[in-house]
């Protein structure tokens, strides 16, 4: 009965084990199928979430073209409005401006004839100041000469004094020369002669102070030597009771020795019973710190674990975060251009309205210019703008061909003003020309003080009053001979 009673119990604690195990083996088998679900759902998320995207940025692209279709319609209409304004005040102001140009040009015609007289006028007085200022010239030449003959009769004299005076103070100074080398010969023989004896006597000194340092050293040692000697006597009577003293400290030094060897067995026995315990202890705090360590590793797993959750829900929160932000900026600036735009067309329907009051007749009629390409060109430009473009430059130029008239009247507006701008510029250069011209006329026949501070032709130059000058000449004013000399 007691073996029977032993056999049951066995399979009674067998049967607990699997019971555990099997527990165990089902915990594992439902945590895993946890995780497979999580992971599911996770990529369901993840493929909603990228689906919904796709969509979103298909239609917010469907959203703009349709936007951007009837804004480029809108913006079509309002430019051709401004077009046929622009184009008859554009051709106003040409009408205007030629207007300006037939007067411009009756007034050059004019001033052309009023040129050519002034210019004939001109040319007959300088013919004849020319021939005044060649005699004034001939007249200062041979004064040059005179003066440059007497000015060089005087340097060849002075040259002659200062070489003179040149070898005199030569010679004195080679004299001076000669006299400062004997003097400095001699005190240089005296100097020696002094550095020879004083270098004997500081010798003889020294030999004299080297000998009794001598004596005097040999003096200090001897009793340097008595003294050691008494010391070392004195040394040897007070270290006789010491020398006993430690005698009997050896003694109980040896005593001390035994009682330490005894003590020193009994701490080897406590140390032996002490590493036993901490074995013991060691093996205990193994099996802990495993226990330990795979809790820990199970709680890293989890935090892990959790924290990927966090940043995956962080990640998608910050994206959603982002695109409504930047849905938000890009609104506002839409809103703003808009405003913009709005602003800037309704200062040109403005700036229209008041050119429209300046056209004339032929511009409100005829506003643009014809085509100046025969009806082959004509013919090859439809068909072009009918094919549709290839290049990305050419597909923004074929969305902007109805601009084509107003373009027509900026480039004739702009023609037109580069004409004048160059016209107005040339007729500036001869306008300072003939200024220029009548000035020099205007000073040449005038006297003032502005006139003679300057170079003239009438001014005769001051020389010195030491330089003989010529018999004064009779002088005839310009003004005078034009008016009564050289018409006869």
């Amino acid at each position: 009965m007691p073996a029977k009673k032993k056999k049951s119990g066995k399979l009674g604690k067998m049967t607990e084990e699997e019971r555990i195990a099997y527990e165990e083996q089902k915990r594992l088998a439902e945590e895993e199928m946890r995780k497979k679900k999580e992971d599911m759902l996770l990529q369901f998320l993840k493929d909603k979430l990228a689906k919904e995207e796709r969509a979103s940025k298909f239609n917010l692209n469907k959203l703009n073209h349709q936007w951007r279709n009837i804004m480029r319609e809108a913006k079509s209409r309002e430019l051709k409005k401004d077009i046929e304004i622009l184009s008859q005040t554009f051709e106003r102001v040409i009408d205007r401006k030629d207007a300006v140009i037939k007067s411009l040009t009756k007034d050059l015609a004019e001033a052309e004839e009023q040129y050519a007289m002034a210019f004939r006028s001109h040319l007959q007085n300088i013919d004849y100041l020319i021939g005044l200022q060649k005699e004034r010239l001939h007249t200062l030449e041979h004064e040059c000469a005179e003066e440059l003959e007497i000015i060089r009769e005087e340097f060849d004299t002075e040259r002659a004094m200062l070489k003179e005076q040149h070898d005199k103070e030569m010679n004195d100074i080679a004299d001076i020369l000669f006299a400062m080398e004997q003097n400095f010969q001699e005190r240089e023989n005296d100097a020696k002669a002094e550095f020879q004896s004083m270098r004997d006597e500081i010798k003889n000194k020294n030999l004299e102070e080297k000998h009794a340092l001598r004596v005097q050293l040999e003096m200090k040692v001897d009793d340097l030597w008595q003294q050691f000697r008494m010391a070392l006597q004195n040394y040897n009577e007070t270290t006789e009771e010491r020398k006993t003293a430690f005698e009997a400290l050896k003694v109980k030094d040896e005593k001390s020795a035994k009682e330490i060897e005894l003590q020193m067995r009994k701490l080897q026995r406590i140390a032996d019973q002490i590493q036993q315990l901490k074995t013991k202890m060691a093996s205990n705090t193994k099996e802990c710190e495993e226990r330990n360590r795979i809790l820990r590793e199970e709680r890293e797993r989890m935090t892990a674990h959790f924290q990927e959750l966090k940043a995956q829900m962080n990640k998608i929160r910050d994206a959603e975060r982002e695109k409504l932000t930047k849905l938000t900026l890009e609104s506002s600036a839409a809103i703003k251009e808009l405003k913009r735009q709005k602003e800037k067309g309704e200062q040109i329907l403005r700036l229209a309205e008041m050119c429209r009051k300046l056209e004339t007749e032929e511009e409100k009629v005829l506003p643009f210019y014809a085509s100046s390409l025969t009806k082959e060109e004509q013919e090859d430009v439809e068909a072009a703008e009918l094919e549709p473009p290839s290049e990305p430059l050419a597909m923004v130029m074929h969305e902007y061909t109805a601009l084509a008239n107003f373009w027509k009247r900026y480039n004739k507006v702009l023609l037109e003003k580069l004409a004048l701008d160059k016209e107005r510029q040339t007729m500036m250069g001869e306008n300072a020309q003939l200024r220029t011209l009548l000035k020099q006329y205007l000073d040449g026949i005038s006297v003032n003080d502005e006139i003679l501070s300057q170079v003239n032709p009438l001014n005769v130059p001051v020389t010195d009053p030491r330089v003989r000058r010529p018999p004064p000449q009779t002088v005839i004013e310009a003004a005078h001979a034009v008016k009564y000399i050289l018409p006869s």
